[in-house]
């Protein structure tokens, strides 16, 4: 018995050895959402976060403090007949200034319809994806379908040949000003949004974590190889 318990532990050893160290398969990280979601009345708020600096929002977003901030979202609207507003937003990070799509008097949203802030049309800054729960791409000129759970609504058909627009191609901007401190990946930073007709909702809301986040240590197919080899 004694050989059989000591071959037994000695592969164990050697399996273990492969998930040892920081080199495996879960050493680069892409989280599917970045952001956070909420719902308030008939809104439904859906992958709201910071955007990451360098992330193609220009070089004045650098999340630095006494500089300037870019909050990204999708803003669902799940009512079949009431148009909301969001008329202000509130944090403690700075001055925050709306600016509505281009050609409309405010970040107005119509029923059964999408608005996403992001970078400013024509930047490069990746819109504001909707999370799972969320319809994907939803229109801002034709009935969208509206977020899944928390008092949502059947879907909206769209009248047959209306095209449908992408929300992302004409956003809103959500900038934070005069940032009263850093922010970065790993916090979250308290939002408040403040609709006209359904009132209003605080959000913790994260940074983006950028496209690739890394842990530390080599993690090249040349060492996990390495280590593999050396474990068996």
């Amino acid at each position: 018995m004694a050989p059989v318990a000591a071959l037994a532990a000695g592969a164990a050893l050697a399996l273990s050895g492969c998930g040892a160290g920081q080199v495996s398969q879960t050493a680069n990280q892409v989280p599917a959402i970045n952001g956070n979601h909420a719902e308030i009345g008939r809104i439904a708020l859906r992958n709201v976060h910071i955007v990451y600096p360098g992330a193609g929002a220009g070089p004045e977003y650098n999340n630095a403090k006494g500089g300037k901030a870019l909050i990204a979202l999708s803003i669902i609207n799940n009512s079949e007949t009431v148009t909301d507003e969001l008329i202000s937003v509130k944090t403690d990070l700075g001055d925050v200034k709306l600016t509505a799509p281009a050609g409309k008097s405010g970040v107005v949203i119509e029923p059964q319809h999408t608005v996403v802030a992001a970078a400013k049309a024509g930047g490069h800054a990746a819109p504001a994806a909707a999370a799972t729960s969320a319809p994907a791409g939803a229109p801002t000129t034709s009935p969208a379908a509206p977020a899944t759970g928390h008092g949502a609504s059947p879907t909206a058909a769209r009248p047959a040949g209306e095209k449908a627009e992408d929300p992302a191609a004409n956003p809103a901007m959500i900038e934070i000003s005069g940032l009263t401190r850093d922010i970065g990946p790993g916090l979250t930073y308290t939002v408040t949004f403040n609709f006209k007709q359904n009132g209003t909702v605080g959000v913790q809301v994260p940074v983006d974590a950028g496209p690739l986040t890394e842990r530390q240590g080599d993690t090249s197919d040349k060492a996990a190889e390495g280590e593999h080899k050396g474990g068996h």
